[in-house]
């Protein structure tokens, strides 16, 4: 499974982004996919994540309200509307895939990792 992300960029503080992340290759059909972001001198974090099985969806509360997950199952794509972008929320943007599909939060039980897309906001 490969996993490419884009959409990152440099946005003033209050403006919007919206992160893709397309898989492609031996892709099940049952799988968690979850969005990971980290700064400089920072712990990798989960940003949000969701699942395939009954489309359950998860966001962390540093971003409850404002990002938003999706997916669209006929393009093998996820991804992170981001709103109300503040400062705090500059970080490199990794998307992630556990074909195991357990629904996680730690970022070590997911196998495969895309690129990462730097995301900067200016204040």
């Amino acid at each position: 499974v490969q996993l490419q992300a884009s959409g990152g960029g440099l946005v003033q503080a209050g403006g919007s982004l919206t992160l893709a992340c397309a898989a492609s290759g031996r892709t099940g059909t049952s799988y968690t996919q979850a969005w990971f972001r980290q700064s400089p001198g920072k712990e990798r974090d989960l940003v949000a994540k969701i699942s395939t099985r009954y489309g359950r969806v998860a966001v962390a509360d540093a971003v409850k309200g404002r990002f938003t997950i999706s997916r669209d199952n006929t393009k093998n794509t996820v991804y992170l509307q981001m709103n109300s972008l503040k400062p705090e929320d500059t970080a490199v943007y990794y998307c992630a895939q556990d074909p195991s599909n357990r629904y996680a939060s730690a970022s070590d039980l997911y196998r495969y990792w895309g690129q990462g897309t730097q995301v900067t906001v200016s204040s």
